[in-house]
Protein backbone atom coordinates (compact mmCIF):
# COMPACT_ATOMS: atom_id res chain seq x y z
CA UNK A 1 0.00 0.00 0.00
CA UNK A 2 1.40 3.63 -0.97
CA UNK A 3 2.34 6.32 1.54
CA UNK A 4 -1.25 8.25 -0.06
CA UNK A 5 -3.26 5.48 0.62
CA UNK A 6 -2.09 5.55 3.82
CA UNK A 7 -2.34 9.53 4.26
CA UNK A 8 -5.69 9.39 2.89
CA UNK A 9 -6.91 6.64 5.72
CA UNK A 10 -6.31 8.86 8.44
CA UNK A 11 -8.92 10.57 7.83
CA UNK A 12 -11.64 8.10 5.81
CA UNK A 13 -14.63 7.78 8.21
CA UNK A 14 -15.51 4.21 7.20
CA UNK A 15 -12.51 2.22 5.20
CA UNK A 16 -9.95 1.81 7.81
CA UNK A 17 -7.52 -0.67 6.17
CA UNK A 18 -6.44 -1.11 2.43
CA UNK A 19 -4.70 -3.83 0.78
CA UNK A 20 -3.55 -3.23 -2.23
CA UNK A 21 -0.19 -4.90 -4.69
CA UNK A 22 0.62 -8.46 -6.45
CA UNK A 23 -1.10 -10.92 -4.55
CA UNK A 24 -2.83 -9.08 -1.93
CA UNK A 25 -5.87 -11.80 -2.26
CA UNK A 26 -3.56 -13.81 -0.03
CA UNK A 27 -3.33 -11.10 2.38
CA UNK A 28 -7.68 -11.10 3.04
CA UNK A 29 -7.58 -13.26 5.95
CA UNK A 30 -5.02 -11.00 8.03
CA UNK A 31 -6.99 -8.04 6.80
CA UNK A 32 -10.57 -9.31 7.54
CA UNK A 33 -9.35 -10.82 10.94
CA UNK A 34 -8.01 -7.28 12.01
CA UNK A 35 -10.63 -5.64 10.98
CA UNK A 36 -13.97 -7.97 12.14
CA UNK A 37 -12.55 -10.27 14.72
CA UNK A 38 -14.24 -13.43 14.48
CA UNK A 39 -17.47 -13.12 12.86
CA UNK A 40 -17.91 -15.32 10.20
CA UNK A 41 -17.82 -13.87 6.20
CA UNK A 42 -19.88 -14.47 3.40
CA UNK A 43 -18.72 -13.82 0.07
CA UNK A 44 -21.12 -12.31 -2.83
CA UNK A 45 -20.39 -12.68 -6.25
CA UNK A 46 -21.64 -13.24 -9.62
CA UNK A 47 -21.06 -15.93 -11.94
CA UNK A 48 -17.81 -14.53 -13.58
CA UNK A 49 -16.52 -13.04 -10.10
CA UNK A 50 -16.76 -16.27 -8.33
CA UNK A 51 -14.75 -17.62 -10.76
CA UNK A 52 -11.83 -15.23 -11.44
CA UNK A 53 -11.50 -14.22 -7.89
CA UNK A 54 -14.30 -15.02 -5.31
CA UNK A 55 -13.31 -19.09 -5.20
CA UNK A 56 -9.87 -17.74 -4.50
CA UNK A 57 -11.09 -15.42 -1.63
CA UNK A 58 -12.98 -17.94 -0.28
CA UNK A 59 -9.98 -20.25 0.50
CA UNK A 60 -7.84 -17.31 1.57
CA UNK A 61 -10.15 -16.19 4.01
CA UNK A 62 -10.78 -19.89 5.33
CA UNK A 63 -7.43 -21.26 5.22
CA UNK A 64 -6.74 -18.10 7.69
CA UNK A 65 -8.50 -19.24 9.85
CA UNK A 66 -11.90 -16.93 9.06
CA UNK A 67 -15.30 -18.90 9.14
CA UNK A 68 -16.95 -19.24 5.77
CA UNK A 69 -20.54 -19.57 4.79
CA UNK A 70 -21.91 -20.47 1.72
CA UNK A 71 -21.80 -17.93 -0.81
CA UNK A 72 -24.59 -15.89 -2.15
CA UNK A 73 -24.15 -15.35 -6.22
CA UNK A 74 -25.82 -13.38 -8.53
CA UNK A 75 -26.25 -13.85 -11.97
CA UNK A 76 -23.55 -13.36 -14.67
CA UNK A 77 -24.73 -9.83 -16.67
CA UNK A 78 -24.40 -7.42 -13.57
CA UNK A 79 -27.01 -5.15 -15.66
CA UNK A 80 -29.72 -8.12 -14.20
CA UNK A 81 -28.91 -6.78 -10.44
CA UNK A 82 -28.77 -3.32 -10.69
CA UNK A 83 -31.44 -2.34 -9.18
CA UNK A 84 -32.87 -1.85 -6.00
CA UNK A 85 -35.28 -4.39 -6.15
CA UNK A 86 -31.57 -6.79 -6.00
CA UNK A 87 -30.52 -4.79 -2.48
CA UNK A 88 -33.34 -5.76 -0.50
CA UNK A 89 -33.05 -9.44 -1.56
CA UNK A 90 -29.22 -9.39 -0.75
CA UNK A 91 -30.34 -7.60 3.26
CA UNK A 92 -33.22 -9.87 3.50
CA UNK A 93 -30.91 -12.80 3.04
CA UNK A 94 -28.15 -11.19 5.14
CA UNK A 95 -30.71 -10.11 8.02
CA UNK A 96 -30.63 -13.89 9.42
CA UNK A 97 -26.63 -14.48 9.59
CA UNK A 98 -24.34 -12.82 11.60
CA UNK A 99 -21.35 -12.55 8.84
CA UNK A 100 -19.64 -9.63 7.75
CA UNK A 101 -20.07 -9.60 3.76
CA UNK A 102 -17.05 -9.51 1.51
CA UNK A 103 -18.21 -8.21 -2.18
CA UNK A 104 -16.05 -9.83 -4.56
CA UNK A 105 -17.06 -7.70 -8.13
CA UNK A 106 -16.52 -4.32 -9.57
CA UNK A 107 -19.66 -1.24 -9.49
CA UNK A 108 -22.31 -2.97 -9.77
CA UNK A 109 -22.34 -5.40 -7.25
CA UNK A 110 -20.11 -3.39 -4.76
CA UNK A 111 -23.04 -1.17 -4.88
CA UNK A 112 -25.67 -3.88 -4.26
CA UNK A 113 -23.51 -5.27 -1.57
CA UNK A 114 -22.87 -1.64 -0.05
CA UNK A 115 -26.74 -0.75 0.52
CA UNK A 116 -27.70 -4.35 1.79
CA UNK A 117 -24.80 -4.23 4.20
CA UNK A 118 -26.18 -0.26 4.70
CA UNK A 119 -29.79 -0.98 5.78
CA UNK A 120 -28.33 -3.63 7.91
CA UNK A 121 -26.23 -1.43 9.69
CA UNK A 122 -23.77 -4.12 8.95
CA UNK A 123 -19.54 -3.35 7.67
CA UNK A 124 -18.30 -4.88 4.77
CA UNK A 125 -15.28 -5.87 2.69
CA UNK A 126 -14.94 -5.32 -1.08
CA UNK A 127 -12.46 -7.51 -2.91
CA UNK A 128 -11.88 -5.44 -6.24
CA UNK A 129 -12.03 -7.62 -9.68
CA UNK A 130 -11.16 -4.64 -11.94
CA UNK A 131 -9.74 -1.02 -12.24
CA UNK A 132 -13.22 -0.08 -13.37
CA UNK A 133 -14.75 3.01 -11.58
CA UNK A 134 -14.22 4.70 -8.21
CA UNK A 135 -16.84 3.47 -6.60
CA UNK A 136 -14.85 0.57 -4.31
CA UNK A 137 -14.17 3.41 -1.62
CA UNK A 138 -17.05 5.69 -1.95
CA UNK A 139 -19.77 6.10 0.24
CA UNK A 140 -23.37 5.58 -0.91
CA UNK A 141 -24.66 2.94 -3.79
CA UNK A 142 -25.46 4.23 -7.59
CA UNK A 143 -28.46 2.06 -7.91
CA UNK A 144 -31.84 2.03 -9.92
CA UNK A 145 -34.81 3.11 -8.08
CA UNK A 146 -38.24 3.37 -10.02
CA UNK A 147 -35.79 3.71 -13.46
CA UNK A 148 -34.29 7.29 -11.68
CA UNK A 149 -30.60 6.31 -11.17
CA UNK A 150 -29.98 7.66 -8.07
CA UNK A 151 -26.81 8.04 -5.27
CA UNK A 152 -28.60 5.97 -2.37
CA UNK A 153 -26.80 6.85 1.55
CA UNK A 154 -24.73 4.20 2.92
CA UNK A 155 -21.38 3.59 4.62
CA UNK A 156 -18.60 2.85 2.33
CA UNK A 157 -16.63 0.00 3.16
CA UNK A 158 -14.62 -1.17 6.17
CA UNK A 159 -12.03 -3.23 4.48
CA UNK A 160 -10.48 -3.01 0.67
CA UNK A 161 -8.04 -5.66 -1.49
CA UNK A 162 -7.12 -4.48 -4.84
CA UNK A 163 -4.94 -7.64 -6.31
CA UNK A 164 -3.05 -6.13 -9.55
CA UNK A 165 -2.94 -9.95 -10.68
CA UNK A 166 -6.83 -9.76 -10.47
CA UNK A 167 -7.14 -6.53 -12.04
CA UNK A 168 -4.74 -6.68 -14.80
CA UNK A 169 -6.48 -9.95 -16.23
CA UNK A 170 -9.93 -8.04 -16.25
CA UNK A 171 -11.29 -7.64 -19.86
CA UNK A 172 -9.45 -4.56 -21.37
CA UNK A 173 -12.56 -2.77 -21.69
CA UNK A 174 -13.04 -2.79 -17.81
CA UNK A 175 -9.57 -1.19 -17.22
CA UNK A 176 -10.86 1.16 -20.31
CA UNK A 177 -13.69 2.46 -17.79
CA UNK A 178 -11.81 3.06 -14.85
CA UNK A 179 -9.43 5.34 -17.47
CA UNK A 180 -12.79 7.28 -18.39
CA UNK A 181 -13.92 7.41 -14.77
CA UNK A 182 -10.33 8.75 -13.55
CA UNK A 183 -10.27 10.97 -16.32
CA UNK A 184 -13.37 12.86 -15.36
CA UNK A 185 -11.43 14.15 -12.51
CA UNK A 186 -10.06 16.64 -14.33
CA UNK A 187 -12.89 18.63 -15.35
CA UNK A 188 -14.91 17.72 -11.96
CA UNK A 189 -11.64 19.55 -10.48
CA UNK A 190 -12.14 22.44 -12.76
CA UNK A 191 -15.84 22.41 -11.66
CA UNK A 192 -15.48 22.58 -7.97
CA UNK A 193 -13.08 25.76 -8.31
CA UNK A 194 -15.99 27.55 -10.02
CA UNK A 195 -18.24 26.16 -7.07
CA UNK A 196 -15.68 27.69 -4.50
CA UNK A 197 -15.45 30.89 -6.67
CA UNK A 198 -19.10 31.53 -6.42
CA UNK A 199 -19.07 30.70 -2.61
CA UNK A 200 -21.79 27.51 -3.02
CA UNK A 201 -19.17 24.77 -1.89
CA UNK A 202 -15.77 25.55 -0.60
CA UNK A 203 -12.97 23.91 -1.89
CA UNK A 204 -11.02 21.69 0.86
CA UNK A 205 -7.17 21.91 -0.05
CA UNK A 206 -6.35 18.81 1.83
CA UNK A 207 -9.40 16.50 0.59
CA UNK A 208 -8.44 18.14 -3.12
CA UNK A 209 -4.87 16.94 -2.84
CA UNK A 210 -5.87 13.37 -2.23
CA UNK A 211 -7.73 13.25 -5.81
CA UNK A 212 -5.41 15.85 -8.07
CA UNK A 213 -2.29 14.73 -6.05
CA UNK A 214 -1.95 11.59 -7.83
CA UNK A 215 -4.15 12.12 -10.80
CA UNK A 216 -1.97 12.92 -13.83
CA UNK A 217 0.51 9.98 -12.59
CA UNK A 218 -2.79 8.12 -12.52
CA UNK A 219 -3.50 8.94 -16.21
CA UNK A 220 0.04 9.20 -17.21
CA UNK A 221 0.40 5.41 -19.51
CA UNK A 222 -2.83 5.06 -21.04
CA UNK A 223 -0.81 2.90 -24.25
CA UNK A 224 0.40 0.67 -20.94
CA UNK A 225 -3.29 0.50 -19.61
CA UNK A 226 -4.02 -0.61 -23.14
CA UNK A 227 -1.77 -3.31 -22.89
CA UNK A 228 -2.30 -4.91 -19.69
CA UNK A 229 0.73 -3.52 -17.88
CA UNK A 230 0.16 -4.50 -13.98
CA UNK A 231 2.02 -1.62 -12.84
CA UNK A 232 0.29 0.84 -14.84
CA UNK A 233 -3.03 -0.65 -14.09
CA UNK A 234 -1.52 -0.82 -9.98
CA UNK A 235 -1.56 3.29 -10.73
CA UNK A 236 -4.42 3.50 -11.99
CA UNK A 237 -6.50 1.61 -9.49
CA UNK A 238 -4.51 3.53 -6.62
CA UNK A 239 -5.90 6.74 -8.13
CA UNK A 240 -9.70 5.55 -8.03
CA UNK A 241 -8.81 4.39 -4.34
CA UNK A 242 -8.02 7.32 -3.54
CA UNK A 243 -10.88 9.28 -5.39
CA UNK A 244 -13.41 7.31 -2.86
CA UNK A 245 -11.11 7.89 0.03
CA UNK A 246 -11.55 11.59 -1.08
CA UNK A 247 -15.18 11.53 -1.16
CA UNK A 248 -15.41 10.23 2.62
CA UNK A 249 -13.50 12.82 3.81
CA UNK A 250 -15.05 15.09 2.11
CA UNK A 251 -18.77 13.25 3.00
CA UNK A 252 -19.60 14.26 -0.59
CA UNK A 253 -18.97 12.93 -4.29
CA UNK A 254 -17.91 16.66 -5.15
CA UNK A 255 -13.83 15.75 -5.19
CA UNK A 256 -14.47 13.37 -7.97
CA UNK A 257 -17.88 13.92 -9.76
CA UNK A 258 -18.65 17.50 -11.83
CA UNK A 259 -20.72 18.33 -15.00
CA UNK A 260 -18.73 15.60 -16.78
CA UNK A 261 -20.48 12.84 -14.56
CA UNK A 262 -24.30 14.80 -14.96
CA UNK A 263 -23.57 13.78 -19.24
CA UNK A 264 -23.18 10.10 -17.75
CA UNK A 265 -26.06 10.21 -15.05
CA UNK A 266 -28.82 11.61 -17.95
CA UNK A 267 -27.67 9.00 -20.34
CA UNK A 268 -27.92 6.63 -17.70
CA UNK A 269 -31.33 7.70 -16.39
CA UNK A 270 -32.94 7.38 -19.72
CA UNK A 271 -31.24 3.86 -20.42
CA UNK A 272 -28.69 4.85 -23.51
CA UNK A 273 -26.45 2.09 -24.31
CA UNK A 274 -28.67 -0.71 -22.62
CA UNK A 275 -29.32 -2.45 -25.44
CA UNK A 276 -25.83 -2.26 -27.05
CA UNK A 277 -24.21 -5.52 -28.09
CA UNK A 278 -21.86 -7.49 -26.93
CA UNK A 279 -21.26 -5.57 -23.93
CA UNK A 280 -23.44 -2.61 -22.68
CA UNK A 281 -21.90 0.61 -22.23
CA UNK A 282 -20.10 1.63 -19.14
CA UNK A 283 -20.25 4.28 -16.50
CA UNK A 284 -17.00 4.94 -16.80
CA UNK A 285 -16.91 5.26 -21.36
CA UNK A 286 -20.06 8.29 -20.62
CA UNK A 287 -18.01 9.81 -18.26
CA UNK A 288 -15.10 9.93 -20.69
CA UNK A 289 -17.61 11.41 -23.46
CA UNK A 290 -18.66 14.07 -20.81
CA UNK A 291 -14.93 15.02 -19.92
CA UNK A 292 -14.31 15.64 -23.36
CA UNK A 293 -17.60 17.73 -24.18
CA UNK A 294 -17.00 19.69 -20.70
CA UNK A 295 -12.95 20.24 -21.56
CA UNK A 296 -14.12 21.82 -24.84
CA UNK A 297 -16.74 23.69 -23.46
CA UNK A 298 -14.59 25.42 -20.90
CA UNK A 299 -11.70 25.86 -24.09
CA UNK A 300 -14.66 28.32 -25.30
CA UNK A 301 -15.46 29.48 -22.27
CA UNK A 302 -11.60 30.58 -21.47
CA UNK A 303 -11.41 32.28 -24.52
CA UNK A 304 -14.25 35.03 -23.38
CA UNK A 305 -13.36 37.80 -20.91
CA UNK A 306 -16.38 37.51 -18.13
CA UNK A 307 -14.72 41.14 -16.69
CA UNK A 308 -16.83 42.68 -18.87
CA UNK A 309 -19.63 40.64 -18.60
CA UNK A 310 -23.19 42.47 -19.56
CA UNK A 311 -24.80 41.87 -15.97
CA UNK A 312 -28.08 43.37 -16.84
CA UNK A 313 -28.46 41.46 -19.92
CA UNK A 314 -27.92 38.55 -18.35
CA UNK A 315 -30.05 39.08 -15.33
CA UNK A 316 -32.93 40.16 -17.96
CA UNK A 317 -32.57 36.84 -19.68
CA UNK A 318 -32.59 34.18 -16.70
CA UNK A 319 -35.62 32.33 -16.35
CA UNK A 320 -38.29 32.78 -13.46
CA UNK A 321 -38.97 29.48 -11.37
CA UNK A 322 -42.25 28.84 -13.70
CA UNK A 323 -40.19 29.25 -16.93
CA UNK A 324 -37.33 26.98 -15.72
CA UNK A 325 -40.00 24.25 -14.68
CA UNK A 326 -41.58 24.54 -17.59
CA UNK A 327 -38.35 24.34 -20.02
CA UNK A 328 -37.41 21.13 -18.03
CA UNK A 329 -40.64 19.76 -18.36
CA UNK A 330 -40.38 20.18 -22.38
CA UNK A 331 -37.04 18.34 -22.62
CA UNK A 332 -36.89 15.58 -20.28
CA UNK A 333 -38.96 12.27 -19.93
CA UNK A 334 -42.35 12.08 -17.81
CA UNK A 335 -41.33 9.36 -15.41
CA UNK A 336 -37.96 11.39 -14.18
CA UNK A 337 -39.30 15.12 -14.93
CA UNK A 338 -40.66 15.58 -11.40
CA UNK A 339 -37.15 14.67 -9.34
CA UNK A 340 -35.55 16.74 -12.04
CA UNK A 341 -37.69 19.92 -11.67
CA UNK A 342 -37.15 19.97 -7.93
CA UNK A 343 -33.05 19.55 -8.58
CA UNK A 344 -32.90 21.91 -11.09
CA UNK A 345 -35.30 24.55 -8.93
CA UNK A 346 -32.73 23.99 -5.83
CA UNK A 347 -30.73 25.82 -7.59
CA UNK A 348 -32.22 28.84 -8.75
CA UNK A 349 -31.49 32.76 -7.63
CA UNK A 350 -33.95 35.81 -7.34
CA UNK A 351 -32.72 38.02 -9.57
CA UNK A 352 -30.97 40.19 -6.78
CA UNK A 353 -28.97 36.80 -6.05
CA UNK A 354 -27.93 36.60 -9.64
CA UNK A 355 -27.01 39.93 -9.74
CA UNK A 356 -24.41 39.70 -7.01
CA UNK A 357 -22.98 36.12 -7.86
CA UNK A 358 -22.47 37.82 -11.37
CA UNK A 359 -21.02 40.74 -10.44
CA UNK A 360 -18.74 39.03 -8.23
CA UNK A 361 -17.41 36.57 -11.01
CA UNK A 362 -16.48 39.39 -13.13
CA UNK A 363 -14.09 40.94 -10.03
CA UNK A 364 -12.70 37.09 -10.01
CA UNK A 365 -12.33 36.11 -13.40
CA UNK A 366 -8.85 37.27 -13.85
CA UNK A 367 -7.61 34.52 -11.35
CA UNK A 368 -10.48 32.05 -11.91
CA UNK A 369 -9.44 31.83 -15.68
CA UNK A 370 -5.96 31.45 -14.76
CA UNK A 371 -6.92 28.83 -12.10
CA UNK A 372 -9.02 27.15 -14.91
CA UNK A 373 -6.57 27.00 -17.22
CA UNK A 374 -4.09 25.02 -15.05
CA UNK A 375 -6.32 22.71 -13.99
CA UNK A 376 -7.86 21.61 -17.66
CA UNK A 377 -6.33 19.27 -20.09
CA UNK A 378 -7.45 20.56 -23.81
CA UNK A 379 -10.02 18.77 -25.16
CA UNK A 380 -8.18 17.30 -28.16
CA UNK A 381 -5.34 16.06 -25.64
CA UNK A 382 -8.27 14.03 -23.71
CA UNK A 383 -9.23 12.77 -26.88
CA UNK A 384 -5.84 11.10 -28.04
CA UNK A 385 -5.26 10.33 -24.29
CA UNK A 386 -8.87 7.97 -24.02
CA UNK A 387 -8.23 6.63 -27.67
CA UNK A 388 -4.86 5.10 -26.06
CA UNK A 389 -6.11 3.45 -23.35
CA UNK A 390 -8.90 2.11 -25.37
CA UNK A 391 -11.68 4.55 -24.11
CA UNK A 392 -14.61 6.57 -26.16
CA UNK A 393 -13.75 9.91 -26.75
CA UNK A 394 -16.31 10.66 -29.58
CA UNK A 395 -20.16 10.73 -28.92
CA UNK A 396 -20.27 8.39 -31.97
CA UNK A 397 -18.09 5.97 -29.68
CA UNK A 398 -21.19 5.24 -27.96
CA UNK A 399 -23.88 5.81 -30.28
CA UNK A 400 -25.15 9.32 -29.29
CA UNK A 401 -26.90 11.24 -32.02
CA UNK A 402 -24.95 14.46 -32.98
CA UNK A 403 -28.69 16.28 -32.09
CA UNK A 404 -29.25 14.03 -28.94
CA UNK A 405 -25.43 14.74 -28.06
CA UNK A 406 -25.43 18.56 -28.58
CA UNK A 407 -28.72 18.40 -26.33
CA UNK A 408 -27.37 17.28 -23.76
CA UNK A 409 -25.34 20.47 -22.81
CA UNK A 410 -28.78 22.05 -22.15
CA UNK A 411 -30.27 18.95 -20.46
CA UNK A 412 -27.63 17.86 -17.90
CA UNK A 413 -27.45 21.05 -15.86
CA UNK A 414 -31.06 20.89 -15.17
CA UNK A 415 -30.83 17.12 -13.58
CA UNK A 416 -28.55 17.71 -10.47
CA UNK A 417 -28.60 20.61 -8.27
CA UNK A 418 -24.76 20.35 -8.08
CA UNK A 419 -23.25 23.84 -8.91
CA UNK A 420 -21.32 23.36 -12.16
CA UNK A 421 -19.67 25.29 -15.17
CA UNK A 422 -22.93 24.79 -16.81
CA UNK A 423 -24.86 26.56 -14.59
CA UNK A 424 -22.24 29.67 -14.79
CA UNK A 425 -23.51 29.44 -18.34
CA UNK A 426 -26.65 29.54 -17.53
CA UNK A 427 -26.60 32.51 -15.43
CA UNK A 428 -24.12 34.45 -17.71
CA UNK A 429 -26.66 33.85 -20.17
CA UNK A 430 -23.63 32.08 -22.36
CA UNK A 431 -24.57 28.80 -22.17
CA UNK A 432 -27.06 28.00 -25.57
CA UNK A 433 -24.07 30.44 -27.11
CA UNK A 434 -21.25 29.22 -26.27
CA UNK A 435 -22.53 25.19 -27.49
CA UNK A 436 -23.52 26.67 -30.58
CA UNK A 437 -20.11 27.65 -30.99
CA UNK A 438 -19.02 24.08 -30.26
CA UNK A 439 -20.85 22.85 -33.60
CA UNK A 440 -20.51 26.04 -35.88
CA UNK A 441 -17.85 25.95 -38.55
CA UNK A 442 -14.56 26.34 -36.65
CA UNK A 443 -15.90 25.11 -33.50
CA UNK A 444 -14.35 22.31 -31.59
CA UNK A 445 -16.78 19.21 -32.79
CA UNK A 446 -17.97 20.59 -36.07
CA UNK A 447 -15.57 19.11 -37.74
CA UNK A 448 -15.60 15.33 -36.01
CA UNK A 449 -19.29 14.82 -36.63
Amino acid sequence: MSELIERALQTSTDTKAVVAGPDAIARVAELFRSTFGDRPALVVGDERTMSVAGNAVVDALASGGVRVLEPYVFPGDPELYAKYENCELLRDALRDVDAVPVAVGAGTLNDVVKRAAGELGRPYLVVATAASMDGYTAFGSSIAVGGYKQTLDCPAPAGCVADWTVLAAAPAVMTASGYGDLLGKVPAGADWIVADAVGTEALDDYVWELVQGPLRASLSRPEALAAGDPAAIGELAEGLVMSGLAMQAHASSRPASGAEHQFAHLWEMEGHGTTIKPRRLSHGFKVAVGSVSMAALYERLLQRDLSQLDVDAAVAAYPDAAELEARVRAVHQPHLVDEIVAQALAKHLTPEQLRERLELVKSLWGDLSRKLAAQLIPAAELQRMLRAAGTPAHPYDIALSWEQFKDTYRRAQMIRKRYTVLDLLLEANLLDELVDELFAPGGFWAGQE
